[in-house]
Protein backbone atom coordinates (compact mmCIF):
# COMPACT_ATOMS: atom_id res chain seq x y z
CA UNK A 1 0.00 0.00 0.00
CA UNK A 2 1.49 3.36 -1.03
CA UNK A 3 1.30 6.67 0.83
CA UNK A 4 -1.63 7.95 -1.24
CA UNK A 5 -3.77 5.08 0.04
CA UNK A 6 -2.74 5.69 3.62
CA UNK A 7 -3.72 9.36 3.48
CA UNK A 8 -1.83 12.57 4.09
CA UNK A 9 0.59 12.91 6.99
CA UNK A 10 0.51 16.37 8.57
CA UNK A 11 3.52 17.31 10.71
CA UNK A 12 3.05 19.20 13.96
CA UNK A 13 2.57 22.88 13.29
CA UNK A 14 1.35 26.10 14.87
CA UNK A 15 -1.90 27.64 13.62
CA UNK A 16 -1.92 31.43 14.07
CA UNK A 17 -4.93 33.46 15.14
CA UNK A 18 -6.04 35.59 12.16
CA UNK A 19 -5.56 39.27 12.90
CA UNK A 20 -8.59 40.30 10.83
CA UNK A 21 -10.95 38.73 13.37
CA UNK A 22 -12.63 40.92 15.98
CA UNK A 23 -10.72 41.31 19.26
CA UNK A 24 -13.43 39.24 20.96
CA UNK A 25 -13.03 36.36 18.51
CA UNK A 26 -9.26 36.51 18.80
CA UNK A 27 -9.58 36.31 22.57
CA UNK A 28 -11.68 33.14 22.34
CA UNK A 29 -9.16 31.46 20.06
CA UNK A 30 -6.38 32.65 22.36
CA UNK A 31 -7.85 30.64 25.21
CA UNK A 32 -6.53 27.47 23.59
CA UNK A 33 -8.14 24.05 23.71
CA UNK A 34 -10.76 23.08 26.21
CA UNK A 35 -9.25 19.95 27.65
CA UNK A 36 -11.78 17.15 27.99
CA UNK A 37 -11.21 14.11 30.13
CA UNK A 38 -11.37 10.68 28.56
CA UNK A 39 -14.84 9.20 28.26
CA UNK A 40 -15.67 6.42 30.75
CA UNK A 41 -16.11 2.80 29.73
CA UNK A 42 -19.51 2.27 28.11
CA UNK A 43 -20.70 0.01 30.91
CA UNK A 44 -19.61 2.33 33.76
CA UNK A 45 -22.89 4.25 34.04
CA UNK A 46 -21.97 5.82 37.38
CA UNK A 47 -18.86 7.36 35.84
CA UNK A 48 -20.92 8.71 32.92
CA UNK A 49 -23.38 10.34 35.33
CA UNK A 50 -20.51 11.94 37.27
CA UNK A 51 -18.88 13.26 34.10
CA UNK A 52 -22.16 14.67 32.77
CA UNK A 53 -22.88 16.44 36.07
CA UNK A 54 -19.44 18.06 36.07
CA UNK A 55 -19.68 19.21 32.45
CA UNK A 56 -23.19 20.57 32.94
CA UNK A 57 -21.90 22.68 35.82
CA UNK A 58 -19.22 24.18 33.58
CA UNK A 59 -21.71 24.92 30.80
CA UNK A 60 -24.20 26.48 33.20
CA UNK A 61 -21.54 28.81 34.60
CA UNK A 62 -20.90 29.99 31.04
CA UNK A 63 -24.48 30.48 29.81
CA UNK A 64 -26.46 31.44 32.92
CA UNK A 65 -25.11 35.02 33.29
CA UNK A 66 -26.24 35.81 29.74
CA UNK A 67 -29.64 34.20 30.31
CA UNK A 68 -30.12 36.29 33.46
CA UNK A 69 -30.16 39.43 31.30
CA UNK A 70 -33.08 38.20 29.18
CA UNK A 71 -36.46 39.74 29.97
CA UNK A 72 -38.95 36.92 29.53
CA UNK A 73 -41.49 34.80 31.33
CA UNK A 74 -40.65 31.11 31.72
CA UNK A 75 -43.16 28.38 32.45
CA UNK A 76 -41.82 24.95 33.42
CA UNK A 77 -44.49 22.58 32.15
CA UNK A 78 -45.18 18.94 31.31
CA UNK A 79 -46.24 17.98 27.78
CA UNK A 80 -47.53 14.42 27.89
CA UNK A 81 -44.66 13.46 30.17
CA UNK A 82 -42.00 15.60 28.50
CA UNK A 83 -40.57 18.48 30.53
CA UNK A 84 -40.64 21.64 28.44
CA UNK A 85 -39.78 25.27 29.16
CA UNK A 86 -42.21 27.70 27.56
CA UNK A 87 -40.33 30.99 27.16
CA UNK A 88 -41.99 34.23 26.09
CA UNK A 89 -39.77 37.31 25.66
CA UNK A 90 -41.44 40.39 27.12
CA UNK A 91 -41.42 42.19 23.78
CA UNK A 92 -43.49 39.49 22.01
CA UNK A 93 -47.07 40.56 21.27
CA UNK A 94 -49.79 38.40 22.73
CA UNK A 95 -51.31 37.80 19.27
CA UNK A 96 -47.98 36.85 17.63
CA UNK A 97 -48.45 33.24 16.40
CA UNK A 98 -44.76 32.54 15.68
CA UNK A 99 -43.06 29.88 17.78
CA UNK A 100 -39.64 28.24 17.87
CA UNK A 101 -39.19 24.63 18.95
CA UNK A 102 -35.75 24.61 20.54
CA UNK A 103 -33.73 21.40 20.97
CA UNK A 104 -30.61 21.85 23.09
CA UNK A 105 -27.11 20.59 22.37
CA UNK A 106 -24.73 18.69 24.60
CA UNK A 107 -23.34 15.71 22.73
CA UNK A 108 -26.63 13.80 23.14
CA UNK A 109 -25.78 13.17 26.80
CA UNK A 110 -25.85 16.53 28.61
CA UNK A 111 -27.30 20.05 28.55
CA UNK A 112 -30.58 19.25 30.30
CA UNK A 113 -32.34 20.90 33.22
CA UNK A 114 -31.02 24.34 34.14
CA UNK A 115 -28.64 24.29 31.13
CA UNK A 116 -31.56 23.69 28.77
CA UNK A 117 -33.49 26.56 30.31
CA UNK A 118 -30.57 29.01 30.19
CA UNK A 119 -29.55 28.20 26.61
CA UNK A 120 -33.15 28.47 25.42
CA UNK A 121 -33.62 31.86 27.04
CA UNK A 122 -30.71 33.28 25.04
CA UNK A 123 -32.09 31.70 21.87
CA UNK A 124 -35.59 33.07 22.51
CA UNK A 125 -34.16 36.54 23.07
CA UNK A 126 -32.26 36.36 19.77
CA UNK A 127 -35.25 35.09 17.79
CA UNK A 128 -37.78 37.42 19.40
CA UNK A 129 -40.40 34.68 19.40
CA UNK A 130 -42.07 32.30 21.81
CA UNK A 131 -39.88 29.30 22.39
CA UNK A 132 -40.66 25.77 23.49
CA UNK A 133 -37.44 24.21 24.83
CA UNK A 134 -37.53 20.44 25.22
CA UNK A 135 -35.74 19.01 28.26
CA UNK A 136 -35.54 15.57 26.68
CA UNK A 137 -34.37 12.36 28.32
CA UNK A 138 -30.78 11.28 27.70
CA UNK A 139 -28.25 8.52 28.36
CA UNK A 140 -26.91 6.86 30.33
CA UNK A 141 -30.33 6.14 31.82
CA UNK A 142 -32.42 6.76 28.69
CA UNK A 143 -30.66 5.93 25.41
CA UNK A 144 -32.14 6.17 21.91
CA UNK A 145 -34.98 6.44 21.03
CA UNK A 146 -36.02 8.21 24.28
CA UNK A 147 -34.66 11.64 23.24
CA UNK A 148 -36.28 11.51 19.81
CA UNK A 149 -39.54 10.20 21.26
CA UNK A 150 -39.66 13.20 23.60
CA UNK A 151 -39.02 15.62 20.76
CA UNK A 152 -41.79 14.06 18.67
CA UNK A 153 -44.20 14.21 21.63
CA UNK A 154 -43.47 17.91 22.10
CA UNK A 155 -43.86 18.59 18.37
CA UNK A 156 -47.24 16.85 18.32
CA UNK A 157 -48.32 18.99 21.29
CA UNK A 158 -47.09 22.12 19.53
CA UNK A 159 -49.10 21.22 16.41
CA UNK A 160 -52.14 21.05 18.64
CA UNK A 161 -51.76 24.75 19.47
CA UNK A 162 -50.05 26.25 16.39
CA UNK A 163 -50.22 25.99 12.62
CA UNK A 164 -47.19 24.22 11.13
CA UNK A 165 -46.36 27.33 9.07
CA UNK A 166 -45.90 29.24 12.33
CA UNK A 167 -43.34 26.75 13.69
CA UNK A 168 -39.58 26.74 13.16
CA UNK A 169 -37.52 23.87 14.57
CA UNK A 170 -34.07 24.85 15.83
CA UNK A 171 -31.16 22.87 17.20
CA UNK A 172 -27.44 23.29 17.75
CA UNK A 173 -24.87 20.47 17.75
CA UNK A 174 -26.67 17.43 19.22
CA UNK A 175 -29.83 19.51 19.08
CA UNK A 176 -29.27 19.79 15.34
CA UNK A 177 -29.20 16.01 15.15
CA UNK A 178 -32.50 15.73 17.00
CA UNK A 179 -34.09 18.62 15.08
CA UNK A 180 -33.34 16.97 11.73
CA UNK A 181 -34.27 13.49 12.99
CA UNK A 182 -37.52 14.88 14.39
CA UNK A 183 -38.45 16.33 11.01
CA UNK A 184 -37.65 13.07 9.21
CA UNK A 185 -39.66 11.02 11.67
CA UNK A 186 -42.58 13.47 11.72
CA UNK A 187 -42.65 13.32 7.92
CA UNK A 188 -42.53 9.53 7.94
CA UNK A 189 -45.43 9.42 10.42
CA UNK A 190 -47.54 11.74 8.29
CA UNK A 191 -47.33 14.88 10.42
CA UNK A 192 -47.18 18.31 8.74
CA UNK A 193 -43.69 19.75 8.53
CA UNK A 194 -42.62 23.03 10.16
CA UNK A 195 -42.07 26.21 8.18
CA UNK A 196 -38.28 25.87 8.38
CA UNK A 197 -35.35 24.37 10.25
CA UNK A 198 -32.27 26.02 11.76
CA UNK A 199 -29.37 23.60 12.23
CA UNK A 200 -26.34 25.11 13.93
CA UNK A 201 -23.17 23.00 13.48
CA UNK A 202 -25.34 19.87 13.63
CA UNK A 203 -24.08 16.50 14.87
CA UNK A 204 -25.92 14.70 12.08
CA UNK A 205 -23.43 11.92 11.30
CA UNK A 206 -22.80 9.70 14.31
CA UNK A 207 -20.57 7.47 12.19
CA UNK A 208 -18.14 10.42 12.00
CA UNK A 209 -17.31 9.70 8.36
CA UNK A 210 -16.68 13.30 7.25
CA UNK A 211 -13.28 14.72 6.32
CA UNK A 212 -13.27 17.37 9.06
CA UNK A 213 -13.38 14.68 11.77
CA UNK A 214 -9.74 14.14 10.77
CA UNK A 215 -8.71 17.47 9.21
CA UNK A 216 -9.99 19.59 12.12
CA UNK A 217 -9.11 17.21 14.95
CA UNK A 218 -6.78 19.20 17.18
CA UNK A 219 -7.73 22.42 15.37
CA UNK A 220 -11.19 22.75 16.93
CA UNK A 221 -10.55 24.16 20.40
CA UNK A 222 -14.02 23.18 21.68
CA UNK A 223 -14.49 19.63 20.38
CA UNK A 224 -11.04 18.27 21.06
CA UNK A 225 -11.68 14.57 20.50
CA UNK A 226 -13.98 12.12 18.74
CA UNK A 227 -17.45 11.88 20.29
CA UNK A 228 -17.79 8.22 19.33
CA UNK A 229 -18.03 6.88 22.91
CA UNK A 230 -21.00 9.18 23.57
CA UNK A 231 -22.51 8.26 20.19
CA UNK A 232 -22.34 4.57 21.08
CA UNK A 233 -23.81 5.21 24.53
CA UNK A 234 -26.68 7.13 22.91
CA UNK A 235 -27.38 4.60 20.15
CA UNK A 236 -27.18 1.44 22.24
CA UNK A 237 -27.63 -1.55 19.92
CA UNK A 238 -29.00 0.55 17.03
CA UNK A 239 -27.21 1.21 13.73
CA UNK A 240 -25.38 4.56 13.88
CA UNK A 241 -26.08 5.07 10.16
CA UNK A 242 -29.89 4.92 10.54
CA UNK A 243 -31.38 8.28 9.44
CA UNK A 244 -33.07 8.81 12.81
CA UNK A 245 -29.60 8.57 14.40
CA UNK A 246 -27.59 10.13 11.57
CA UNK A 247 -30.04 12.34 9.63
CA UNK A 248 -27.37 13.11 7.04
CA UNK A 249 -28.22 9.73 5.51
CA UNK A 250 -31.95 10.44 5.21
CA UNK A 251 -33.95 10.57 1.99
CA UNK A 252 -34.69 14.26 1.51
CA UNK A 253 -36.52 13.75 -1.78
CA UNK A 254 -39.55 12.78 0.30
CA UNK A 255 -39.69 16.28 1.76
CA UNK A 256 -37.85 18.57 4.17
CA UNK A 257 -38.43 22.25 5.05
CA UNK A 258 -36.18 25.16 4.04
CA UNK A 259 -33.06 24.94 6.18
CA UNK A 260 -30.46 27.33 7.59
CA UNK A 261 -27.08 25.72 8.32
CA UNK A 262 -24.09 27.28 10.08
CA UNK A 263 -20.60 26.12 10.99
CA UNK A 264 -17.01 27.39 11.22
CA UNK A 265 -13.81 26.64 9.33
CA UNK A 266 -12.24 25.12 12.48
CA UNK A 267 -15.37 23.20 13.50
CA UNK A 268 -15.00 19.44 13.92
CA UNK A 269 -18.53 19.22 12.46
CA UNK A 270 -17.70 21.30 9.37
CA UNK A 271 -18.14 18.26 7.12
CA UNK A 272 -21.48 17.44 8.75
CA UNK A 273 -22.84 20.87 7.91
CA UNK A 274 -21.41 21.09 4.39
CA UNK A 275 -22.55 17.58 3.46
CA UNK A 276 -26.04 18.24 4.83
CA UNK A 277 -26.26 21.36 2.69
CA UNK A 278 -25.25 19.41 -0.42
CA UNK A 279 -27.70 16.59 0.40
CA UNK A 280 -30.57 19.05 0.76
CA UNK A 281 -29.68 20.89 -2.44
CA UNK A 282 -29.38 17.60 -4.33
CA UNK A 283 -33.01 16.98 -3.34
CA UNK A 284 -33.97 20.54 -4.45
CA UNK A 285 -34.61 21.64 -0.85
CA UNK A 286 -34.01 25.34 -0.18
CA UNK A 287 -30.95 25.57 2.07
CA UNK A 288 -28.53 28.29 3.19
CA UNK A 289 -24.98 27.52 4.32
CA UNK A 290 -23.10 30.03 6.50
CA UNK A 291 -19.47 29.37 7.46
CA UNK A 292 -17.73 31.58 10.02
CA UNK A 293 -14.03 32.11 9.34
CA UNK A 294 -11.79 30.55 12.04
CA UNK A 295 -14.74 29.61 14.27
CA UNK A 296 -14.51 26.43 16.34
CA UNK A 297 -17.58 24.40 17.24
CA UNK A 298 -20.35 26.71 18.40
CA UNK A 299 -18.69 29.90 17.19
CA UNK A 300 -17.19 32.39 19.62
CA UNK A 301 -19.52 31.81 22.60
CA UNK A 302 -21.84 34.62 21.52
CA UNK A 303 -19.25 37.17 22.61
CA UNK A 304 -18.01 38.40 19.23
CA UNK A 305 -19.39 40.62 16.45
CA UNK A 306 -19.09 37.58 14.18
CA UNK A 307 -21.68 35.81 16.36
CA UNK A 308 -23.98 38.84 16.27
CA UNK A 309 -23.78 38.94 12.47
CA UNK A 310 -24.80 35.28 12.31
CA UNK A 311 -27.72 35.91 14.67
CA UNK A 312 -28.94 38.64 12.31
CA UNK A 313 -28.82 36.18 9.42
CA UNK A 314 -30.80 33.62 11.42
CA UNK A 315 -33.37 36.24 12.37
CA UNK A 316 -33.74 37.28 8.71
CA UNK A 317 -34.17 33.66 7.64
CA UNK A 318 -36.74 32.92 10.33
CA UNK A 319 -38.74 36.10 9.71
CA UNK A 320 -38.85 35.26 6.00
CA UNK A 321 -40.20 31.77 6.51
CA UNK A 322 -42.56 32.62 9.35
CA UNK A 323 -44.08 35.22 7.06
CA UNK A 324 -44.36 32.71 4.23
Amino acid sequence: MDDTQLGLHIPARDIPIPTFLSPEAQAVLGMGRFDEAEYPALDDLAAWRSMIEARDALVLALVEPRAALVEATVVDTDLDGVRTFLITPNRVREDDPRVSLEIHGGGLIMGGGACCRAMAMSSADASGARTWAIDYRMPPDDPYPASLDDCLTAYRALLGEHRPQDIIVRGASAGGNLAAALILRARDEGLPLPAAAVLMTPEIDLTESGDSFHANLGVDSVLTQSLMPANLLYAGDHDLAHPYLSPLFGDFTKGFPPTFLATGTRDLFLSNTVRMHRALRAADISAELHVLESAPHGGFFGAAPEDAALVREIRRFCDTHWAG
